[in-house]
């Protein structure tokens, strides 16, 4: 798979790039946990849903924020973060003209990103959500949630513990014209440990695939 190197705003951006054969098809990019506790693109949630996405026929970027790895500059709040994370897309898309669907999907502070950067960006046609940190982030700016997506963690997460999990995906229920599935996977953790991590995986390319389907018939 390609190392790439592309643009961003604070400086040069570090990623991985594995495309399809087919010029027209869907994109995705992975977003990666908290800079400043670790998170990288590597991380073992991104990496896995990377090649999920890729399995399914998707052209998928995941890349580094800024000041991690290779990425130019310094953590930002989730500030910067959300225009590393436009400037990639940006950079995909520039790729794949012709995708015609185009996803995110986050894990942790990942998914906080992923889900601001849908409510920029009319062209994203569905959202993966692993573990979003309900109780560290405020996501009241999804009023309204712009696409249906995925929102899936464990009931044993104690990093976001599932309650405020749960008030999140409540709140977007109540929205109208979009469709929030939720899935828990009993007894995971926040990093989905061991054969929990291929349940939601298996999870997650079940949902994708059958919003690709519903899309193209």
């Amino acid at each position: 798979m390609p190392e790439v190197i592309f643009p961003g705003p604070a400086g040069r951006l570090e990623g991985r790039y594995h495309p399809q054969k087919d010029k027209d098809a869907p994109i995705a990019i992975i977003l990666h946990p908290h800079p400043q506790f670790g998170g990288t693109m590597n991380n073992k949630v991104v990496y896995n849903l990377h090649y999920a996405f890729h399995d399914i026929g998707f052209t998928v970027l995941r890349f580094n924020f800024r000041g991690v790895g290779r990425s130019q500059g310094e953590y930002d709040q989730g500030v910067g973060e959300l225009s590393d994370a436009a400037a990639a897309l940006d950079y995909l898309q520039s790729l794949n003209p012709n995708a015609k669907h185009c996803w995110v999907a986050g894990f942790s502070f990942g998914a906080w990103i992923g889900m601001q950067l849908l409510m920029r960006r009319p062209e994203i046609t569905g959202f993966i959500s692993a573990s979003p940190p309900a109780n560290m982030y405020d996501f009241s700016f999804l009023a309204p949630c712009p696409s249906s997506g995925l929102i899936i963690n464990g009931t044993a997460d104690r990093v976001a513990p599932p309650v405020d999990t749960h008030a999140l995906v409540d709140k977007l229920h109540e929205q109208k014209g979009i469709t929030i599935t939720h899935t828990e996977i009993d007894g995971a953790g926040h990093f989905f440990e061991g054969e929990n991590m291929d349940i939601m995986i298996n999870h997650v390319k079940e949902y994708v695939s059958r919003r690709l389907t519903e899309k193209t018939r």
